[in-house]
């Protein structure tokens, strides 16, 4: 379960430093590695306390890194 978390946290330190050197996000890398483990952690949590799931541990660690870089916003283009 641990081992879990923990490649839970990788994969979403990976989509964070992705998305910016994508140019999907203008955040910063480091504000962006931080909003996806965030999103990573809360999701992990949520996977076992409710049992909601997108597939694999890898998949969901994707989807919610993604999905916290979207609602997430911490830069505003003029």
């Amino acid at each position: 379960m641990i081992l879990t978390l923990m490649g839970s946290v990788v994969i979403a330190a990976i989509v964070g430093y992705l998305s910016e050197r994508s140019g999907f996000t203008r955040n910063g890398y480091l504000p962006s590695i931080i909003i996806c483990v965030g999103g990573a952690f809360l999701f992990y949590f949520v996977r076992i306390m409710f049992g909601v799931s997108f597939g694999s541990p890898g998949m969901d660690a994707i989807i919610s890194s993604v999905g916290a870089l979207v609602i997430v916003p911490t830069h505003w283009k003029r």
